[in-house]
């Protein structure tokens, strides 16, 4: 093969003569170069291009094209070139992988699909989908994933199922963050959303589109197995699993609980919707707020129909399902909560921020998910500690709580902490004359401060020290000591104040003299 400059020569050299030999003569080649690069420029061919060979596998080609197009690109090489031999091909595997490749490249070209770019308007459309999220205590977890088209503002809400519980729970949240709802809802053909197909048409959950009507929303659903008409919620998914969901890639610890994703989730929304957009060059969050007067407002009170019945909590945190009490957490006291089955599970749900339903934020506070227990029986109440921070001890006895009620009892008091323990142990210890050893520590703060009586009360409530002189003794003992105590020593089962017998097996190890040693 020739370079293009000497290609060139050739033609340059055979225009000026008009004859190949003398053409050759002048470049320095062949008569014959000379006129097969003529012949090839005389018929339009590129020079490199050499005239094609026939092969063993032309008589087969239009097997594999028919192939290729009945299976729409998908079939293997290897399994064309089974039925090929089965026909009488001779070839090797690697001319049908050849033949196979150049075959599907020519169908893909004549059958790509054209998209036509989505022009948005503002306030119309928002996409949702699912995600798997990570697992918490071993326990699955779901990632729901919200997306308004024209400010490409993302939602990123924490769940442990798809019901139609959960769904409504997190529609409803995701549109009071957002701060109004859109005209339509567009996501896939779940069974929560769509029941069945007839004639490829898709027939509406009952209780999704009475969703819609309460939030004037028209809830759409996209082509069955064809993610890429609501492509925006699918990179929503795509990004969020990559960086929420543990793994090697982003190295994410493991999440020691639900609030902790949920803590996740809100702080990787915060990121991606104040960062500027690389398709619109502004923020999404700034792009919400020209976007928010193009919503309609929220209902202040949600669809509630899906999320089960309601119930009212107790002054005890608790509501009753089935003749059961199950305690729900701090801050819902006297409010009104949703509760259904799901599973073995009874699921709570009520307002994320109690102290802002029904005020401070459009539409009142969005719906989370409080807590699920197991479910009992009768007889059998589901209380968890974690939801009585204030009443720490359980269902034992409650200690005593010093009310003073004299002036004398207020000095006492007043002197720290550690007077008001040495006044509970000692009252429960049966302690004679605790008026009078209260009035000799007023006194003993009075001469060596307030500070350092009470930390002798303190030691003194921890030892069991009750005397009449013990409080002054552990005065005088912080006074030497700098203020300072050493560790508390209690005696227990084993330690014990009777003389031990270890010094007698130095004497026998010594061999001591009148005792036979063997």
């Amino acid at each position: 093969m020739k370079s293009d400059t000497e290609i060139l020569e050739i033609f340059e050299a055979y225009d000026l003569t008009g004859s190949a030999w003398s053409a050759a003569q002048l470049v320095g080649c062949a008569a014959e170069t000379v006129q097969r690069y003529v012949a090839l420029r005389a018929v339009g061919r590129l020079p490199e291009q050499r005239a094609p060979r026939a092969r063993s596998i032309d008589p087969f080609l239009p097997k594999i094209e028919e192939k290729v197009e009945r299976s729409q690109g998908r079939i293997r090489a290897d399994v064309v070139h089974r039925d090929l031999v089965a026909m009488g091909f001779a070839g090797s595997e690697r001319s049908t992988r050849r033949a196979v490749a150049a075959i599907k490249q020519s169908w893909r070209e004549g059958n790509r699909r054209v998209y036509r770019p989505w022009i948005p308007e503002p306030g119309m459309w928002l996409q949702w989908d699912w995600g798997e999220g990570p697992r918490i205590a071993g326990q699955r977890t779901q990632l729901f994933c919200a997306w308004l088209a024209w400010s490409k503002f993302r939602v990123v809400l924490p769940a442990w199922d798809q019901t139609l519980g959960s769904l409504t729970a997190c529609l409803d949240a995701a549109l009071r963050i957002i701060g109004g709802a859109p005209t339509y809802l567009l996501t896939d053909n779940p069974r929560t959303v769509t029941v069945e197909h007839v004639a490829r048409v898709p027939v509406r959950h009952p209780q999704m589109v009475e969703l819609g009507r309460h939030y004037g929303c028209v809830v759409h659903t996209c082509e069955p197995f064809d993610p890429e008409s609501k492509g925006g919620v699918e990179n929503t998914v795509k990004i969020a699993k990559a960086d929420l969901v543990p793994a090697r890639a982003n190295l994410r610890a493991r999440y020691g609980g639900f609030a902790e994703l949920e803590e996740a989730c809100a702080a990787w929304c915060e990121q991606v919707n104040l960062r500027t957009h690389r398709t619109t060059h502004r923020s999404p969050a700034a792009m919400l707020e020209e976007e928010r007067p193009h919503l309609h407002p929220v209902p202040g009170q949600p669809y509630a129909l899906a999320l089960g019945e309601e119930r009212l909590v107790g002054d005890d945190r608790t509501v009753r399902w089935g003749d059961v009490r199950y305690s729900v957490p701090p801050g819902h006291e006297g409010r009104r909560v949703w509760c259904r089955v799901h599973g073995d599970e009874l699921v709570i749900v009520g307002p994320r921020d109690p102290a802002g339903q029904g005020a401070g934020r459009p539409g009142g506070a969005p719906l989370a998910e409080l807590w699920r227990h197991r479910l009992s029986t009768p007889g059998r109440p589901r209380i968890v500690e974690a939801h009585y921070p204030d009443h720490p001890g359980g269902n034992g006895p409650r200690r005593p709580r010093p009310r003073p009620q004299s002036k004398a009892e207020r000095e006492f008091l007043a002197i720290g902490p550690g007077a008001e323990a040495w006044l509970v142990e000692a009252a429960a210890t049966g302690v004679a004359r605790i008026r009078a050893k209260m009035a000799r520590a007023i006194e003993l703060a009075s001469l060596v401060g307030d500070q350092r009586v009470d930390k002798a009360l303190g030691m003194a409530a921890i030892h069991g020290r009750f005397g009449e002189s013990d409080l002054a003794s552990i005065c005088d003992h912080l006074a030497r000591s700098g203020n300072t105590a050493g560790p508390a020593q209690i005696a227990d089962e084993t330690h014990s104040a009777q003389p031990g017998t270890g010094s007698w097996a130095a004497v026998r190890g010594t061999g001591a003299p009148g005792r036979h040693t063997p």
